[in-house]
């Protein structure tokens, strides 16, 4: 059991790693946008498959204490469900690292002008461990009262969002320089000129 459980953490160190190294070698070949948009889906799934891991196994469980971590679950035999709880959990960390872990701090240092950079970073980042301990916070309180499979099916509804969201207000940063950058925003914030009348 030990060594299962052992072998479980280092795999998922391990893909951690190896994604975040990955992302960093490809973000300015396959673009920013790319990678965020192919991270969000990869979360939304893995959060489905989560979900339908715990609708399989514990069809009646509301109760928090049916989650297992990585090594609990390899403790377990080697069944569909636990294999399928495994793969994602590796699907969700690579999907993380790969995008929306690494990608916006770099978006951060890329879209805001120089004269309000420091304040919206900060900003970003009180926002960012904020909804973290958010959702650690209230997290068990989701399990009782939607279920975990429910509770995972709620994540990838927001990582659905998540990709729309992309899709609608992220910009590609790739190849641009902070000029071109903030002409895109401005461009955006301009009020449209009505076109001209009638000659009276």
């Amino acid at each position: 059991m030990l060594q299962n459980s052992s072998l479980a953490s280092v795999t998922v160190g391990l893909v951690q790693v190896a994604v975040t190294a990955v992302a960093a070698l490809i973000m300015d070949r396959a673009g920013r946008k790319v990678l965020l948009l192919l991270s969000g889906v990869i979360m939304a799934v893995s959060t489905t498959l989560f979900g339908v891991y715990f609708k399989i196994s514990v069809p009646h469980g509301k109760n928090s204490s049916v989650l297992m971590s990585a090594e609990h679950l390899a403790e377990g035999p080697a069944d569909a469900p636990a294999w399928l709880a495994l793969l994602s959990m590796g699907l969700f960390i690579a999907g993380f690292a790969i995008g929306w872990g690494p990608i916006p701090w770099l978006l951060m240092s890329e879209i805001f002008p120089l004269r309000a950079r420091g304040v919206a970073s900060g900003f970003c980042v009180v926002t960012n461990w904020g909804c973290a301990f958010l959702v650690t916070k209230v997290f068990h309180e989701l399990l009782d009262l939607l279920s975990p499979y429910g509770t995972f099916w709620l994540f990838a509804a927001f990582c659905a969002l998540n990709v729309v969201f992309t899709v609608l207000c992220v910009p590609e940063t790739k190849g641009k320089t902070l000029e071109q950058i903030q002409s895109h925003f401005q461009q955006r914030s301009r009020p449209r000129s009505s076109p001209p009348g009638p000659p009276q």
